[in-house]
């Protein structure tokens, strides 16, 4: 396991790793906070962690192919136990920190896991309710689930015969040599079309399906965009997306291959304090994160006075004026540049001192993005890169470059992908990071890849002249109404988030003779409006029947209406009592709409509309 040489091709990527790790030994890794201050890990001091947890999983009896599961938050010793776990020849199983019991309960089942990792007392809790219970499955019957071994990633055993902490297990692979020896081996027999995780969909529909995913798959995809210049060495990127959505994962074998530190979140809620602090050069998210910066934004516009609104106005309108020329790819006049010089003082810099101050590239992922936001931040000075592909594509197809983008589509393939447009709009994909197929799954495997190697994605796209992908829609999530007319909801969607009170819409439709939507107030308009109405902050349910905060969404829905066809126009909506969660099902880990959960929960609301 020498270093690599420039230019050399891995086998997989633990050999990856521990190559980057002997380059770059002294260099920080990655950040975290932690003591109450943000530390430094150094690549010498990962590639420690690494070997020792995986010549202790050795020293388990763990043998090669063996699944292993991580059931936990993300971190830095999350990234570390995915490599161990592969470079002692296992495979990993992500399984999202926010699932129930009885979802983990079925991967772990699914997946024939051997051992779990769980980072905390909540999913202990879970994998030991699925032990003792069993596993609810599709049919109605119970499954019962064995583990060989629950891995602890932080507290104590308590003396539990079936559970071991990470330090206990690092003990033993420092002191086994035998094990350190074997891991040496299994590294170096490990091939690009060897299995390297099995990932399973979130699934907005019915069990979740595991995709097989090899290590060339993984390969494939950094060595093809590592070119892109998305990160660079020696940048700061910023991680809290979970590392069991698909899209996490490509991030953190990216900064691994070019030699990035990553700053972990400390949580969801500490986004804001974590990203001034740490002051990263690249952020990857998704859509839901930048509507709800863009939000903030507009709240604090709403909030501000006269004055302050006509100069914020002024400023996002010169932003707009030089985005137009250098969307163009045109060179900017200098009175623009003046006036964006003058808007970048009073208020851009504002604006970016929220992202820390010295982003360079911002990018999106895993759902679509409204094209107005995208336009709005780039005014600010804040270009986000979106991207396109699937779990099933480990994960990306297309991507727009820091140098050749377009708003409103998902970019240009990537290297080494191939995409073809079927008759019907479909989009077809082939590469070598496309995944082999669906783990026990040979039927559902068969309907998505078909005879000759192409990979049926389920959405519906077009290339433009310039050959940028567009998406039009997920060909199941078209609705139809009862008149016959196709309706694209995830366009009209997007087109409701860029207005300033409205935080998530749902737009019904299907079977039925017009289209309707069910919206969330966003949360900081919310408070601005329980002030101006007098209503009490506890009562949102009154709020969103109060008739002025009905009307103010009526203009905005209007609004969206004179951009859409007659047919696809919103007759009807309604406001929802609060946001649609996670916690509550309607949600998926990478924050996708569920939407036959959401019109389960709001069926009555539904009825109203059409009655």
């Amino acid at each position: 396991m020498d270093p690599a040489v420039e230019g050399e091709r891995f086998h997989n990527l633990p050999q990856m790793f521990l190559a980057r790790a002997a380059r770059w030994a002294d260099k920080p890794r990655y950040r975290v906070h932690r003591g109450g201050a943000w530390v430094e890990t150094d690549w010498r001091t990962m590639e420690q962690a690494v070997r020792e947890i995986a010549a202790g999983l050795v020293s388990l009896g763990v043998e090669r192919g063996d699944r292993i599961a991580i059931f936990a938050a993300t971190s830095p010793e999350w990234v570390e136990i995915d490599l161990a776990i592969q470079a002692a020849g296992g495979v990993t199983i992500p399984i999202y920190h926010s699932n129930l019991a009885n979802e983990a309960g079925f991967i772990l089942l699914d997946s024939e896991s051997r051992m779990v990792w769980v980072d905390g007392d909540k999913p202990l809790a879970k994998v030991r309710q699925s032990l003792a219970h069993g596993v609810e499955m599709e049919d109605a019957t119970t499954a019962p689930l064995r583990l060989d071994r629950i891995l602890l990633m932080s507290g104590e055993s308590g003396g539990a015969e079936d559970t071991l902490t990470l330090d206990e297990l690092r003990r033993r692979g420092r002191e086994d040599t035998a094990a350190q020896a074997e891991v040496e081996r299994r590294v170096a027999g490990i091939r690009r079309d060897h299995l390297a995780t099995i990932v399973y969909t979130s699934g907005t529909t019915g069990s979740p399906k595991g995709v097989v995913q090899t290590q060339g798959n993984h390969l494939a995809m950094i060595e093809n965009t590592a070119a892109l210049g998305v990160v660079r060495e020696g940048e700061v990127d910023f991680f809290f997306l979970p590392l069991a959505h698909s899209f996490a994962r490509m991030i953190a074998y990216y900064g691994l291959y070019v030699g990035s530190t990553t700053a972990f979140a400390r949580s969801i809620d500490t986004l804001s304090q974590d990203i001034v602090a740490t002051k990263p050069n690249v952020i990857p998210a998704v859509p839901r994160i930048y509507e709800k910066i863009f939000a903030r934004i507009q709240a604090t516009r709403e909030g501000g006075s006269a004055v302050t609104q006509q100069i914020f106005d002024w400023a996002l309108d010169v932003g707009k004026q030089r985005s137009t020329h250098e969307q163009a790819g045109e060179s900017v006049p200098l009175w623009i540049q003046a006036q964006n010089f003058i808007a970048r003082k009073l208020v851009f810099e504002r604006v970016q001192n929220l992202l820390g101050g010295n982003i360079r590239i911002l990018v999106s992922g895993a759902s679509p993005i409204a094209r107005e936001i995208l336009e709005f931040f780039h005014a600010f000075e804040l270009l986000i890169l979106e991207g396109y592909g699937l779990t099933e594509t480990t994960p990306a197809l297309t991507m727009n470059r820091p140098d050749d983008y377009k708003f409103g589509t998902v970019g240009k393939p990537i290297p080494g992908c191939q995409i073809s447009i079927a008759p019907d709009g479909e989009i077809f994909a082939k590469g070598p990071n496309v995944a082999q197929g669906y783990y026990k799954r040979p039927e559902a495997t068969a309907e998505a890849w078909d005879a000759e190697g192409w990979f049926h994605t389920g959405d519906i796209g077009e290339f433009d002249s310039e050959g940028f992908l567009r998406i039009t829609d997920r060909k199941k999530d078209l609705i139809k109404t009862s008149g016959g007319k196709y309706v694209a909801p995830q366009k009209i969607e997007n087109l409701l988030k860029t207005q300033a009170h409205i935080s998530q819409a749902v737009v019904i439709g299907n079977n039925r003779k017009y289209c309707t939507a069910l919206l969330s107030l966003d949360e900081d308009s919310a408070q601005q409006l329980h002030e101006r109405h007098g209503v009490d902050r506890g009562d949102r349910a009154q709020l969103v029947r109060h008739p002025e905060v009905v009307q103010l969404i009526e203009a905005q829905v209007a609004e969206v209406n004179r951009k859409l066809a007659a047919y696809e126009s919103i007759k009807y909506f309604r406001l929802l009592p609060g946001e649609l969660s996670e916690n509550s099902g309607e949600l998926t880990p990478s924050l996708k709409i569920k939407r036959k959960v959401v019109e389960s929960h709001y069926s009555d609301l539904i009825q109203e509309m059409y009655t």
